[in-house]
């Protein structure tokens, strides 16, 4: 019998990371991977994104969870999955990233008993087991700032898993200092970039600088939605003006994620339209084109700082913090933090830099077959 592991994804950018072990899970007989989608985020417009263009099958199983506070998601995610694994029985749990519906998955997961035993490898011994072997895909990665939700998410999920699949050298370090035994943490690379390389033949063929009316090499992309940037209307007016000042005569593209849109609005706050192009979220190949073809980006994100290191464009990263610091140290990323004055400097140093960072071992395209050989070894038993 092949080996059943629930696949989880809740946002966004979850899709992103599942896209490649779907399919090399798909390729192997041996495990039956079925794709649970908690319903965290949900756009009707970008599905065709999510399981078309990167080439997803639709989710076995949809929770259906919505909007909420941190602790009304978290509860509800919880709440809907433990009957799902009492269903399906699954040898394996495995979760990606940070959000809601790791942390939410990944508790229920641990305290789950299955109807019947199985037998894996962990730490080089074959064991007896009825609680599902949990993973964790993007373990290790830490900001050092606990007021990030995704922080404690993070921290919280890699302490119940059993199986640690590391992106970031950095995060080997962490878990080391936290204690995890090295038996359980696999530097295997980035799967996000699994899906970059995998997609960017295809997002080249986007029509999106022509229907901006933007120039290749000639704009500057930017992401904003972390609360340090948004949530303070005075800041925000004065982040936006700065961004324009510092960035010369470029258009501005902005693709305005939902709750930057609603702070924008509070504030009254109506950016020049003959700089700035502010648009809607844009599906994955649009914006993947976007940011290939960028002068610079500046972002707040996570996962865009990974994109730009290894598609060389200058990236400015607008927090305090980064739990991605390969990014700094081999790619093309400046962490400029929040106050104007460094950004300003920061921006001026993205521009004048070369592009010619390193790409960080193992973001080749094959993170999702090192993990699935992996698994393969500890459930052949």
């Amino acid at each position: 019998m092949p080996t059943k592991i629930l696949v989880v994804a809740g946002a966004r950018p979850n899709f992103i990371k599942v896209a490649p072990l779907m399919r090399v899970f798909a390729k192997d007989g041996g495990f039956a991977a079925r794709l649970v989608h908690t319903g965290q985020h949900y756009d009707a417009k970008l599905s065709k994104v999510f399981f078309e263009d990167l080439k997803i099958p639709k989710p076995d199983i949809e929770l259906e969870i919505g909007s909420g506070t941190h602790a009304q998601q978290t509860a509800e995610i919880m709440k809907r999955f433990e009957p799902v694994l009492q269903k399906e029985q699954p040898e394996a749990v495995l979760v990606v990233g940070d959000v809601n519906s790791t942390i939410g998955c990944a508790l229920v997961t641990s305290k789950f008993f299955l109807d019947r035993p199985f037998r894996a490898r962990l730490g080089g011994e074959v064991v007896e087991r009825r609680r599902p072997i949990m993973i964790h895909v993007e373990a290790g990665l830490r900001s050092c700032d606990d007021d990030m939700p995704e922080e404690i998410n993070r921290k919280l999920t890699d302490a119940i898993s059993d199986l640690l699949f590391v992106s970031d050298p950095a995060g080997l370090d962490h878990l080391k200092r936290e204690g995890v035994p090295e038996s359980r943490t696999f530097f295997v690379g980035n799967v996000m970039i699994d899906t970059l390389l995998a997609a960017r033949e295809q997002a080249m063929q986007s029509p999106i600088l022509d229907d901006l009316a933007v120039p290749a090499r000639g704009y500057v992309l930017i992401t904003l939605h972390r609360p340090s940037n948004v949530d303070d209307p005075v800041k925000l007016a004065a982040l936006l003006s700065t961004i324009e000042e510092t960035a010369g005569d470029m258009p501005l593209v902005f693709p305005v994620h939902p709750r930057t849109r609603t702070r924008l609005q509070q504030a009254g706050l109506h950016p020049d339209e003959k700089r700035w192009r502010l648009i809607e979220p844009l599906g994955y190949l649009d914006f993947l084109k976007l940011t290939a073809q960028a002068r610079l980006v500046l972002t707040d994100s996570g996962g865009v700082q990974e994109e730009t290191t290894v598609l060389g464009v200058p990236c400015v990263t607008l927090r305090e913090n980064t739990e991605r610091p390969v990014t700094i140290s081999e790619g093309t990323n400046f962490l400029a933090g929040t106050a104007l004055p460094s950004v300003r400097e920061h921006v001026h140093k993205a521009l004048a830099a070369s592009t010619t960072g390193r790409v960080p071992r193992f973001w080749d395209g094959k993170s999702a077959e090192r993990i699935e050989e992996i698994l393969q070894r500890v459930f052949d038993v």
